[in-house]
């Protein structure tokens, strides 16, 4: 980490502990051990605490009293509370967004969805295309970054970390499902600035990939 300050660095064992999280490298419940992480990043315990904590208050991770912290664990109860928080904040958010919006997010919205839609879904052998769900989470970012408002930002996108954890253990692809379309509804509601609409299709867009992460959340160990 060289001669960053703790604040840097614990930002930056931050990321990766995150990045290893949703990548499943480090798996649900798995527990996150301070004497493991200071020797894997080179940091004092300090920072790796700081990173923990952060990541904590991100849904990422539990503090487990006198016993340091462990990665979330996958439930029903949770996905279900999670589901419910991410429709009334996510909605809220791009609703804003879709009206406060200028042309410079317009663009944004307009060049995210344009990598998604030329990004295949799924792999030659039929497999989650890691590269899918990068250029998806941007696309929904951008959704949401026109809101004007930071603090409500930084909460929705959180959520949206939480859920990806389901994502990634699901590694589920419904071709049942035209999720392109769903995209492309939210993108043109968006573009002719119809608030109600955008967030109603959004809020519909999160119930369905609830849906098809229930099982992954009720037959996870």
């Amino acid at each position: 980490m060289g001669t960053a300050t703790p604040t840097t660095r614990a930002g930056a064992v931050y990321e990766q502990i995150r990045d290893e999280i949703l990548r499943g490298a480090l798996q649900p419940g798995q527990r996150l051990r301070f004497a493991d992480l200071t020797g894997r990043y080179a940091v004092s315990q300090s920072v790796v605490r700081e990173a923990l904590t952060r990541l904590a208050e991100q849904g990422l991770a539990v503090a487990l009293p006198q016993q340091g912290f462990r990665v979330v664990t996958l439930s029903l109860r949770d996905l279900d509370d999670l589901t419910e928080t991410r429709r009334e904040i996510e909605s809220l958010t791009f609703r804003l967004a879709v009206r406060r919006g200028d042309v410079h997010w317009e663009s944004a919205v307009v060049a995210a969805h344009h990598v998604l839609a030329s990004t295949a879904a799924t792999t030659a052998d039929g497999a989650a295309n890691a590269d899918w769900f990068d250029t998806h989470e941007r696309f929904h970012q951008a959704l949401l970054a026109g809101c004007g408002n930071d603090r409500l930002l930084d909460v929705a996108l959180s959520l949206r970390d939480a859920a990806a954890l389901y994502r990634h253990w699901s590694g589920h692809h419904d071709p049942a499902r035209d999720v392109a379309a769903e995209h492309r509804a939210i993108l043109d509601a968006a573009l002719a600035r119809d608030a109600d609409l955008a967030a109603r299709l959004l809020s519909d867009h999160i119930d369905r990939t609830s849906a098809a992460l229930r099982p992954v959340a009720d037959g996870h160990p």
